[in-house]
């Protein structure tokens, strides 16, 4: 990508581009039940966004990623669940994407969490150091796309129990 892609914290003034970034990310996707909206509009009613994030070019919001609190049935504290992460159709695969990630993973780094989880492509989370572990699932998904990531070593045991919010529909 030849631009320059600027990536700071969600304002107040980017939720409709957020909106209509993450619907046109999700519109052709067969796995999505095109929730992923809905998802971040009751995260950021809930407080519970801890890392929003845009990626900007030349002013336009062109991606967003969200993190979120999550649950761990063993007690293990300060986890948190990425998702959902979107991109404008005519910026994927050109790096915004993993930007975002990136930068997020370093932000939640920053505060101290001790790991993420999302569930995603397999072949995709892998490269930013994500893996399958039997030790910690989340219901009603297949392990092969749920996929963890500790910052401080240890892999927690048990369930994840995403927020609330990942149940809004509309």
């Amino acid at each position: 990508m030849n631009q320059e892609i600027r990536l700071r914290p969600e304002m107040d003034s980017d939720v409709n581009a957020i909106t209509d970034v993450t619907v046109a990310a999700f519109k052709n996707l067969e796995v999505s039940d095109h929730t992923e909206q809905f998802v971040v509009t009751a995260l950021r009613a809930a407080k519970a966004l801890t890392v929003s994030l845009v990626a900007e070019l030349d002013g336009r919001v062109v991606g967003h990623i969200a993190f979120s609190p999550v649950m761990l049935s063993d007690g293990t504290p300060q986890w948190f669940g990425l998702g959902p992460v979107s991109v404008l159709p005519e910026f994927q695969r050109q790096g915004v994407g993993k930007a975002l990630i990136e930068e997020g993973l370093s932000r939640l780094k920053g505060i101290n969490a001790r790991g993420c989880c999302l569930v995603g492509h397999p072949a995709y989370y892998r490269k930013f150091g994500f893996k399958n572990t039997p030790e910690l699932g989340l219901e009603g998904v297949p392990p092969e796309v749920f996929f963890a990531l500790s910052f401080d070593g240890h892999m927690p045991h048990g369930a994840v129990t995403f927020h609330d919010a990942f149940r809004a529909n509309h």
